[in-house]
């Protein structure tokens, strides 16, 4: 698709094989063109052997460059979920790697207090961390990568991965006048349509509602795509289906530490003005006298005066990051400390503590709100 006709209801389309254009009409038109990774443009950026990661053709993609040559330097730049997953990997296959990180810690959606943690996981798994440096440019030679250069040394590399975030794909959408929001995710309302009559939009494309922040914003989640475009095709067909708007989930592993966050974290709840008040646990994932008792770092964030709970986050224990999901249902809900305190959990030794960790986080957390 090349071009969206909106005054005419109709694309121009081009077929691959012959390369023909044809315009063809639309009574309702879905547009569900996803996101792309973000690739600076900086000198070298061409070169063989950097690949961004937005796919399965991607992991394609580097298998290929692995097969067919003989590199041990792997540079991964941007430590957000895509750098540390294809970090890990990397180093668990044996080869040499670096990661480069423009902020203090990786991890940026998690307080740095609690990303600090994910920075040493990363570290003790053979990774070598460059923090606080800025991408600038790539050293190239016959053609392919040699080096990353950053705002304060050379990082020499047979391959590079870059994962420094995504960016919707809305241009086609821009270009037809129908509106963008924020970066440029394509405005839609909670059933899904743009402001453009007969056109709808979901996915990694679109901006969503923050149901914290009651505000909207950007994030690239498979999960949040999945139930939008389901309230799409469902609104498309004739039916009636909402996305209310989401809180942020999302849960990862680097080597053998969990970690997931939800909700606001301290950097976004600053800008709003908001008073608010953290509390900071460390606990047994299961009853500390049962073998195996791993830890467990849980941080929760709720507004002071109110006690509404603003977010939460975890890293520790691989057995017991899935309990962001608790504090996910607790902001769906608008659950105050006191309320969360109060859940009716599941205890047993195997499992968890008689006071789950994250009521152990919740009850420091109401002395200070």
């Amino acid at each position: 698709m090349l071009e969206i006709d909106t005054w005419r209801q109709r694309l121009r389309i081009r077929q691959i094989e012959s390369g023909l254009e044809t315009w063809e009409a639309y009574e309702q038109l879905m547009i569900g063109t996803g996101a792309r990774p973000i690739c600076p443009d900086i000198p070298g950026i061409d070169a063989g052997g950097i690949f961004g990661v937005n796919g399965l053709q991607s992991a394609i993609d580097i298998q290929s460059e692995l097969d067919l040559t003989d590199a041990k330097r792997v540079v991964v730049v941007g430590g957000g979920y895509i750098g540390l997953e294809m970090a890990e990997a990397m180093a668990l296959r044996g080869f040499k790697v670096a990661l480069v990180e423009q902020a203090s810690e990786v991890m940026n959606t998690l307080d740095v207090d609690m990303a600090i943690n994910v920075s040493q996981a990363l570290e003790n798994g053979g990774v070598k961390l460059y923090r606080e440096e800025s991408l600038k440019a790539f050293e190239t030679g016959k053609g392919r990568v040699a080096a990353v250069i950053t705002d304060q040394r050379k990082v020499a590399a047979d391959i590079v991965i870059l994962g420094l975030g995504v960016q919707p794909n809305s241009e086609l959408a821009a270009d037809a006048g129908i509106p963008l929001g924020v970066n440029n995710g394509i405005k839609v309302n909670e059933r899904m349509q743009t402001e453009i009559a007969g056109i709808w939009s979901a996915g990694d494309c679109v901006q969503s509602h923050h149901l914290v922040s009651r505000k909207p914003f950007y994030v690239a989640l498979g999960t949040v795509a999945n139930k939008q475009g389901r309230v799409a095709g469902i609104n498309i067909g004739g039916g009636r289906a909402v996305f209310p708007g989401a809180v942020g989930t999302a849960i990862t592993k680097v080597f053998d530490l969990g970690i997931a966050r939800t909700g606001l974290q301290e950097d976004e709840i600053k800008p709003l003005g908001w008073d608010y008040a953290t509390a900071k646990i460390d606990s047994p994932h299961r009853t500390g006298y049962y073998p195996d008792a791993g830890r467990i770092t849980v941080k929760l964030l709720a507004e002071k005066g109110s006690g509404k709970l603003l977010g939460g986050q975890l890293v520790g224990d691989l057995n017991g990051a899935k309990r962001i999901d608790t504090i996910a249902t607790a902001l769906h809900a608008g659950f105050t400390v006191d309320r969360l305190i109060d859940l009716d959990l599941s205890y047993a030794p195997p499992f968890s503590p008689v006071w789950d960790p994250i009521q152990i986080a919740a009850r420091q957390l109401v002395k200070n709100v």
